[in-house]
């Protein structure tokens, strides 16, 4: 890691989150904010995030671990499910907070955050897009390939126990 290097992590928290699960496995938020410092160089970690009341005690831990949380109020649907949309949320933080990091590190399969990557890789403000499951994501986001990163193989690394 260069000492000039300053990225910032911008994630989505449910993309990340149930593309993990999908895998079979639980992702440690405290190992996952490390390695984004060690390999990225990431100094700040955005977590975008639908906030629901019950979930305190994840939000403190999330805090402490050295997320920077940032909530989207949430819908409860008719059919139990929570809705969080956080989509806007990141792109706005990600250019809000633009003139402050070197690169961002974006955390998601998620195809609409297409313009945001172009844009990104035009300004050369990239520096890697992770993706949570290769298997899964949206195929918009193939055309950045050459930025991606997928967690299938970190398992072993960042797999809560």
């Amino acid at each position: 890691m260069k000492a000039s290097e300053n990225n910032y992590a911008f994630i989505d928290s449910q993309n990340l989150n149930l593309a993990i699960r999908e895998q079979g496995w639980e992702l440690d938020f405290k190992r996952f904010r490390k390695y984004l410092e060690d390999k990225y160089a990431v100094t700040k970690a955005f977590i975008f995030i639908g906030y629901i009341a019950t979930n305190e005690s994840l939000y403190t831990s999330l805090q402490k671990y050295g997320y920077i949380l940032i909530f989207k109020p949430t819908l409860s649907l008719p059919d139990g499910r929570v809705k969080g949309n956080i989509d806007a949320e990141l792109v706005l933080h990600a250019m809000i907070e633009y003139q402050n990091y070197s690169k961002a590190v974006i955390v998601s399969g998620d195809g609409d955050f297409y313009y945001l990557l172009d844009y990104l890789i035009k300004q050369n403000k990239l520096k890697k897009l992770i993706v949570p499951n290769r298997y899964s994501f949206s195929s918009l986001l193939r055309k950045f390939h050459l930025f991606m990163a997928c967690m299938n193989d970190l398992k072993i690394k960042l797999e809560y126990k």
